[in-house]
């Protein structure tokens, strides 16, 4: 949908709180605008909430991740552009969490039906060897930065790994420290 048609578009949105019921009829922005600004103002609780949550949708994880990992008709991939991204190279860690971030991604925007990963699949994904991507999965699991997913049957299925809010939390983080321009850091 181009910017001219969402704004020849016009939708009908009714809220509901309490008594207060209203309704917003007009272009697909205006609508937006105004439902939010009535929602914060009804609700402030949102605003506040939305200041201490830590939750990173499929979206905001594209637009971060978008030069380090890729969904390729194999699956997801940990395929960096390191000149892009200003990286020199990544740790094994940051490859075994950069993979799990893409397979969460993947399963976000339906192109795979689990996020879990068992340690061949990250192995062969990321050309890490074996004892390697096991090792640092053992040390993202102490850290919480990983879990160890359930399986359905739970009896004789390989055990699988998720990363985990926190993880991603770390993975941003240590990829931000590590890809900020020179100039913006400030001599002490």
């Amino acid at each position: 949908m181009s910017e001219n048609d969402k704004n020849t578009v016009n939708i009908n949105v009714s809220i509901t709180i309490g008594d207060v019921r209203v309704q917003f009829n007009g272009s697909v922005d205006s609508v937006l605008t105004s439902v939010i600004t009535f929602i914060a103002k009804q609700v402030p609780t949102i605003d506040l909430a939305r200041k201490i949550s830590l939750n990173y949708a499929a979206t905001e994880l594209i637009e971060i991740y978008a030069n380090l990992i890729k969904i390729t008709p194999e699956g997801p991939r940990v395929i960096p552009d390191l000149n892009e991204s200003g990286l020199k190279k990544l740790s094994d860690k940051e490859m075994v969490a950069l993979q799990l971030v893409a397979s969460k991604i993947a399963k976000d925007i339906g192109k795979v039906p689990d996020d879990a990963m068992q340690v061949s699949e990250i192995q062969s994904s990321t050309s890490l060897n074996p004892k390697s991507a096991s090792s640092r999965l053992s040390e993202l699991v102490k850290a919480g930065h990983v879990v160890r997913a359930t399986t359905k049957d739970g009896i004789g299925s390989p055990v699988a790994y998720r990363i985990t809010t926190s993880g991603i939390h770390w993975l941003n983080s240590t990829i931000i420290k590590r890809t900020k321009p020179i100039s913006s850091i400030t001599p002490s």
